[in-house]
């Protein structure tokens, strides 16, 4: 199965927190997946994580190799990505999550989150 990582499902992962359950760690560690971490996602690292409102237990510069080193990989956005979120309803006004969602449609990809809205959408989720 093929699955890109929420923004809070990467850094819970990577922080180890507690308040990632057991079947999506088994998801993420699982190699017969593959795991995607949106671009968008780093963006969004960078800008929190420059405002203290999320902690990361690593350096922001080493989140290439926490990706690398646990089999995530990156990405990109493309100009598909952006026609698709220019057809999303405004279910959800973070700019992030909609670039998540439309990159989880337009790649056929599950994405693994707690939000409830992603739900609203034809993305395909898990937890």
């Amino acid at each position: 199965m093929n699955f890109l990582l929420d923004t809070h499902t990467f850094i819970w992962f990577i922080n180890g927190d507690l308040s990632l359950p057991d079947k999506v760690i088994a998801k993420i560690k699982n190699i017969e997946n593959r795991c995607f971490l949106s671009i968008a996602s780093i963006w969004e690292l960078a800008i929190k994580m420059k405002l203290n409102k999320v902690y990361l237990k690593s350096d922001f510069n080493n989140i290439t190799n926490l990706c690398v080193e646990n089999e995530i990989e990156i990405l990109p956005i493309s100009f598909e990505h952006v026609q698709e979120l220019n057809n999303l309803d405004f279910h959800h006004r973070d700019p992030f999550d909609r670039l998540i969602i439309a990159q989880s449609i337009a790649e056929k990809l599950i994405v693994i989150t707690k939000d409830e809205k992603f739900h609203l959408y034809s993305a395909k989720c898990f937890w």
